[in-house]
Order: C-alpha cells, then sequence, then structure tokens
C-alpha cells in the first residue's frame, strides 16, 4: 500500500500527463516551478534571513517588513502577463520574457554575491529585482498551465498539483542544502549560486522552440490592451469571480507572517534554542516534505471534493497549529520532555502541510475563473491579490512584532504576538461562503467567455515545444 502510494502511482500520474499534455509543458514546469523557484526559494530563503540578521544587522519587525517589499513584483504580475498575452518582442511572444527574466535575475544574484559592504537600499532593490526575474518567468509559464486548464478541465487540479510538487521537490533540496551553503559560503556566497539557476530561465528562453509571429502595429497593440481592460472588468463582474478573489484577499491579510520573530527567536535569544545554520535549514526541508504531503494528499483523496469543504477544513486545522509556536515560546515541550527540534520540526511539517492542502483548491478555483485568450493576464491577477494580502500579512507581521517590542535581543512578548496571530487565523472560517461550493470537474464561467475570439493571436499549446537538450543524434 504504501509502496503504490509513494512511487507507483505518482509514476502512472505523470506516465498519464506527459500522455494528455505535451511533453514542453511538463519539461517548463520542472525548470520554473522546480528549480526557478523552489530550489530557488530553498535557497534564498535562508540565505536572506541571515543576510538581514548577520550583514545588514537590521531588527526582526524591520526584516518582516522588507520580506515583503521583496515580494511586491509578483503583486504586478499582471503587468507581465498582459505583456506576455498581447505584446511581441521581435515576432515572438515566450521566449524574450524567459530570456530577460533570467537576465535580471542573474545580474541582481551576482551583485549581491560580489558587492562588499552594500547599502541597505541598494541591496533591497537587487533583492526585487530577483523576485521580479522568478516572477517574470511564472507568469510566463502559468499562462501555459491556464490555457490547458480550459482545454482540459478534467485534469486542471492534476495541473496544480504537478505545479505544486515540483516546488515542494525543488523546495526540499534548496532547504536541505541551504543551511550548509550558507554555513560554508556566507548568505553573500549563496546569492552567487542563486545566479546560476537564474541561468537555466535563460536557458528555456533560447530553447523554446516557437514561430515568429509579424509584430502587430501600436494602434492594434493598444486595441489589445483596451480589449483585455474590457474582458477584465466584464469577468469580475460575475460574482463567482469576484467573491473567491475577496475571500482570497482578506483571508491572506489578517493571516499575520512573523516568520522573521520566530527566527531571530530560533536563533539569537539565550532563552531559545539558538539553532546552527545547518538546523535551520533542514528545519525548513522539513517544511517542504510536509507541502508535499499535502499534494498528495490532495491529489489522491481530496481534489474531487468540494472547494469550499477542502478550504473550510484546512482553516479549522491552521488555527489549531498556530498554538504550537506557543507550546514552543514558552518552553511547554521541554518539560514534557519533547526536544526543541523535533518539536519545531513537526510544526513545520504539519502547517505546510495545512497551507499547502488549503492552497491547491484555491489554486484549481482560480485557473477556473480565466476567460479564454486572457489566461495569463488574469491568472496573474488573481494571484496579484493573494499576494497583495501577503503584503498586508508580513506588514502587519512588522507592525506587530515592532508594537510589542520584539527586537533582537528582547522576546519577552513573542508569546503574545502568537497568541493574536492564531487567533486572527479564525476570521477566514467565517468567509468561506464566499467561495463557489462546486468541485473542480465543474464549469464556473459562461460558455462564451472560454471560448477564444482571438484564437489567430493566441499562440496554441501544441505549436510551443521545447528543443532538445541534446541532438538527435546524441
Amino acid at each position: 500500500m504504501i509502496l503504490d502510494l509513494v512511487f507507483r502511482r505518482p509514476l502512472r500520474w505523470v506516465r498519464m500527463l506527459v500522455g494528455e499534455l505535451h511533453w514542453s509543458f511538463f519539461f517548463g514546469v520542472i525548470i520554473v516551478y522546480g528549480v526557478s523557484q523552489g530550489l530557488g526559494k530553498g535557497l534564498s530563503k535562508v540565505s536572506t534571513q541571515y543576510y538581514f540578521k548577520d550583514e545588514q544587522m537590521i531588527q526582526p519587525s524591520q526584516a518582516q517588513v522588507y520580506v515583503g517589499l521583496i515580494q511586491v513584483p509578483w503583486i504586478i504580475k499582471p503587468v507581465w502577463g498582459l505583456l506576455t498575452d498581447v505584446v511581441l518582442v521581435l515576432g515572438y511572444r515566450r521566449r524574450p520574457y524567459f530570456i530577460f527574466a533570467g537576465v535580471l535575475s542573474m545580474v541582481s544574484m551576482m551583485v549581491l554575491s560580489l558587492h562588499r559592504n552594500l547599502q541597505l537600499g541598494l541591496a533591497l532593490s537587487c533583492l526585487v529585482a530577483g523576485s521580479a526575474g522568478v516572477a517574470i518567468a511564472d507568469v510566463t509559464i502559468d499562462a501555459c498551465v491556464t490555457q490547458l486548464s480550459i482545454s482540459h478541465p478534467t485534469l486542471a487540479a492534476d495541473m496544480q498539483s504537478l505545479c505544486g510538487m515540483s516546488s515542494s521537490i525543488g523546495s526540499l533540496v534548496g532547504f536541505s542544502l541551504s543551511g550548509v551553503l550558507v554555513h560554508w559560503f556566507g548568505s553573500k556566497g549563496v546569492y552567487g549560486l542563486l545566479g546560476l539557476t537564474a541561468g537555466l530561465i535563460v536557458v528555456v528562453g533560447l530553447l523554446l522552440k516557437e514561430s515568429p509571429s509579424r509584430s502587430p502595429g501600436r494602434k492594434h497593440v493598444n486595441e489589445k490592451f483596451l480589449d483585455a481592460g474590457s474582458a477584465i472588468w466584464k469577468t469580475f463582474q460575475y460574482g463567482e469571480v469576484w467573491r473567491p478573489c475577496l475571500f482570497m484577499l482578506l483571508s491572506a491579510a489578517v493571516s499575520l507572517h512573523i516568520h522573521e520573530g520566530m527566527f531571530y527567536w530560533y536563533t539569537d535569544s539565550k532563552d531559545g534554542p539558538s539553532f546552527s545554520k545547518e538546523a535551520v535549514g533542514s528545519i525548513m526541508s522539513f517544511g517542504a516534505i510536509g507541502s508535499l504531503v499535502g499534494i498528495l494528499l490532495y491529489q489522491n483523496f481530496l481534489k474531487n471534493f468540494p472547494f469550499r469543504n477542502v478550504v473550510f477544513w484546512a482553516l479549522s486545522l491552521s488555527v489549531l497549529s498556530g498554538f504550537l509556536d506557543l507550546i514552543l515560546v514558552l518552553r511547554i515541550n521541554l518539560k514534557i520532555g519533547v526536544p526543541d527540534y523535533f518539536f519545531i520540526v513537526v510544526d513545520e511539517f504539519v502547517s505546510h502541510m495545512i497551507s499547502r492542502i488549503k492552497w491547491l483548491p484555491l489554486l484549481v478555483l482560480s485557473s477556473k475563473l480565466c476567460p479564454a485568450g486572457m489566461e495569463g493576464t488574469f491568472f496573474a491577477l488573481l494571484m496579484s491579490i493573494e499576494h497583495v494580502g501577503h503584503l498586508f500579512s508580513s506588514w502587519g507581521g512588522g507592525v506587530l512584532l515592532h508594537a510589542l517590542k520584539v527586537t533582537r535581543t528582547q522576546f519577552d512578548n513573542l508569546w503574545l504576538v502568537i497568541v493574536i496571530r492564531s487567533l486572527l487565523r479564525v476570521v477566514p472560517i467565517g468567509l468561506v461562503f464566499l467561495i463557489p461550493n462546486v468541485d473542480p470537474s465543474s464549469t464556473i464561467l459562461p460558455a462564451d467567455m472560454l471560448m477564444n475570439r482571438r484564437s489567430e493571436d493566441v499562440v496554441e499549446t501544441d505549436k510551443i515545444e521545447m528543443t532538445g537538450l541534446l541532438s538527435n543524434e546524441a
């Protein structure tokens, strides 16, 4: 049973996806989600935490605010999506954006790695630029995902699971190596490695087989932008669209992030566990494992349940899991004989598993809310709404840490921060009525909005191919 669940069933699932969908789509997902986002996230998160703490010497409340600032490029994802949908560069729709994204990330990471005593403002600019490169690559591959979700509605949940699994496996590898790499090379050295992984996005852009198209005139491009705005406005007039969007915004905004406060407590508090860099990286790797388990649970047991039911129970479990941090900070775990490392590993695993189960149905739902011909733009818009909520969450967490005087050396009120954060997680449970009570196989948008009226302007899936990394003779 375990062997079938862990190995045989996933292999059959992968073969089914490769058979039903074009192989180049599968390859692109692995590179963008697995390497750029997954591996890159694992390496960058730990290195950035230590970079802020040890190189820039800032307070946890400041670090929490700056972490939110780094995510701003993800908020303007609709801009990148609109560009990939309607603006051709030298006759190409996808390749130039992959190349630009990779170059932007490479340059910014190399500056962080090689420049000594970089001022905080310039360092933040490089981190934001690197985040922008990842976001541009993400929105380009997202257009393919959403387009295939419309043409293959029964595989929508499978495609989101593939994206999530690639990201989780990449994150697992990244987090597992991050602590050791930061210890060996320092946080700036890890940024140099991230520059190399960003180069793979350039490779994707160079190898993407895409037939050139005639670039439209400026007037035609302006008309496309107006059409896009009109389509977006029309789509948002449907209650089935704006209600789940409102839920995603509010539920993310009130779920305050206090990760930086907890990180400083892990590493700097005299009463805390004083974890090493290797321990911090290994702890986060268990979070990636939890995400992967969450994907497997959703894929095998939950994907056919109505969106609202899955989100409701995941939110309920999230409230309970939030109080695990309170047990840790109050040192109750030591009183009952549970070591810090073991307890934190369990906490990280459970919280990430629940978070992934909560997020996957919302991703599937979002892919079903996109009108044909504007898949990349509209899906990016929906994701940007979520990122706006996370920005408020990160900044709100920073304000809460500052207001309760949690600093690099003072953690007396950290327990109160955790209580407030955990109680606020109850709020989204009262908002689940905003999510449609339908299952993933249902069609939400009207049929006329799912018909591609601009088929001549859309790159068909079967025309987007990835040339082999090796020649046919090899």
